[in-house]
């Protein structure tokens, strides 16, 4: 199933610019205020909310005020152990939510009762008169006290009945009670009210005052909740300056990522696509780029150099295969056609022209077995975690050409562990033992060094030495001074291929006497630190 989603959204997903990209991102982190504005309604429910806390405190502090006051309540002195009591304290949660709660129709005028009010609630209510109006002229609540028969005894509509509203049966039946119901007196005053839920609506929480188990009246209170988009509406010039800033910062982070990011990245594409045609200069680093743009314009100009240098390797490598291939292709063409020409050849020029052939198929075969290692030496890959005794691959050289050379050996017993396969090290010691012999060296001296985190092994011979001209050429494929004898000239290139996937070096070093060479191995990583 989720291999099938992602080649479905791989083959339909469009292809977008990087600068559609970024200008998408910074639009979005623009308009995020906007949507999150959606989210305003929760904070809008949690203003209704504390508008309903606000109402129950108010309530139940006048409720115990009028149960405390009622004429001949018992109040029992209060006793400071009960707070310790399980269930002592029990908070009353607000219950209005905007999303689930019925929205009533406003309140209705009080109807005419049909028996008078009870004299003790209207006693009470003349005590509780001054406290009432001080708390509604601070919180803006309407507060009516209601009798037990929900006659309104001091508030709006006193003198009516107001015993058939739900909260007020509730109240009544001894339940707290918190509604929602419409405001008909609501006139939106700003233009932005419409948004808003709540704004034409009106929370009503009715309380009973309960005196020695028995319900004696009602504390009724309502508000409006807290308004929503009246700030908004007042900080409205505000809210549009940092509008258009917000659009201007975009537009100068859209040049600003189009100057660092995006221009950079399409010149460094046209590059690439005339690099790969083999032409275009390569562009400057920009100033403006970012530094990971300019890393990457390094490391496109690195990479530039190395594949133009590697052109013109294979451009020359082609030309020295085409070349060395070209002459004994020649030669047993030349030997065939006078073999097929002449059928009366004697037999011992016959022989001598299938000899020259069977050479040049020789020459052949051993120069494609040449190249071949060449190619597996250039593709060659560094081991990791390589620790090698130097000395058994030394060794293992050295034996194998001692009847034919005097050679000498310097290796300490305690000589470090190097990170190069045995094999290479045997391979390069055995071509440069074997270029000293062909050389006419008759003397070898190998002899080994720490110095730094490389150990250096010199390999230096008595012979006639290599040429001032030919010093700075001899690791070049195909060059060999020794071209009648044989020689293709890949043995030092080989040599040096093996050694550079190692992170190892193979050098010519000047010398008046003989030929010198010196061969750095890094050391094994425990050995090096």
């Amino acid at each position: 199933m989720i291999a099938r989603f992602r080649a479905f959204v791989r083959s339909h997903w469009p292809a977008l610019r990087l600068r559609t990209i970024l200008l998408s991102v910074l639009m979005f982190a623009a308009i995020l205020p906007g949507l999150s504005a959606i989210f305003l309604r929760v904070y809008e429910n949690t203003l209704v909310r504390q508008t309903e806390a606000e109402l129950i405190a108010q309530a139940a502090a006048l409720s115990a005020m009028a149960e405390t006051g009622w004429p001949g309540a018992v109040v029992l002195p209060f006793d400071p152990a009960a707070r310790l009591a399980p269930g002592y304290y029990q908070p009353e949660a607000a219950t209005i939510d905007l999303g689930s709660t019925p929205i009533l129709p406003a309140r209705p005028p009080a109807r005419v009762p049909t028996a008078p009010p009870d004299p003790d609630a209207v006693a009470v209510a003349a005590r509780l008169d001054p406290v009432m109006e001080r708390t509604s002229r601070t919180t803006l609540a309407s507060i009516l006290f209601l009798d037990r028969r929900g006659v309104v005894i001091r508030g709006h509509g006193r003198g009516g009945g107001l015993g058939d509203l739900v909260e007020v049966r509730a109240a009544l039946s001894g339940q707290a009670r918190t509604v929602l119901r419409r405001n008909d007196a609501y006139r939106p005053r700003y233009s932005m009210e419409w948004l808003s839920r709540a704004s034409g609506l009106r929370i009503h929480h009715a309380r009973p005052v309960v005196v020695d188990g028995q319900v004696r009246g009602v504390i009724l209170t309502s508000r409006s909740p807290r308004a929503l988009f009246r700030g908004i509406y007042q900080d409205r010039i505000k809210i549009g300056l940092g509008i258009v800033g917000t659009l201007g910062l975009i537009a100068f982070l859209a040049v600003l990522v189009a100057r660092g990011i995006a221009g950079p990245i399409e010149a460094l594409s046209r590059a690439a696509r005339d690099v790969a045609t083999g032409g275009g200069p390569l562009p400057p680093t920009p100033a403006t780029a970012a530094v990971e743009i300019r890393a990457l314009y390094e490391d496109f100009g690195r990479m530039a150099q190395a594949v133009d240098r590697r052109s013109r390797y294979l451009r020359d490598f082609a030309a020295a295969v085409s070349h060395e291939f070209k002459t004994p292709l020649a030669g047993i063409q030349g030997a065939v056609e006078l073999l097929q020409d002449h059928d009366d050849m004697e037999p011992d020029q016959r022989r001598r022209f299938l000899n020259n052939i069977a050479a040049d198929g020789r020459r052949l075969s051993a120069l494609v077995t040449r190249l071949l290692d060449l190619a597996r030496a250039d593709m060659a890959r560094p081991e990791a975690g390589l620790s090698v005794d130097p000395r058994p691959p030394v060794m293992k050289a050295v034996d194998a050409r001692s009847d034919r050379l005097a050679i000498t050996v310097r290796l300490p017993a305690d000589a470090p562990r190097v990170a190069v396969p045995a094999s290479t090290v045997e391979m390069v010691l055995s071509t440069l033992l074997e270029n000293s012999r062909q050389a006419g060296a008759a003397a070898v001296t190998v002899e080994a060094r720490p110095v730094g985190d490389r150990l250096v092994l010199t390999v230096s011979d008595d012979g006639p030495g290599v040429a001032p001209a030919d010093a700075g050429r001899v690791f070049e494929p195909f060059f060999t001074t020794r071209r009648g004898e044989g020689g293709a000239g890949l043995g030092l290139s080989i040599a040096r291929a093996l050694l550079a996937a190692s992170q190892a070096t193979l050098e010519l070093v000047p010398s008046a006497e003989g030929a010198v060479f010196e061969l750095a191995l890094p050391l094994a990583e425990e050995t090096a630190t």
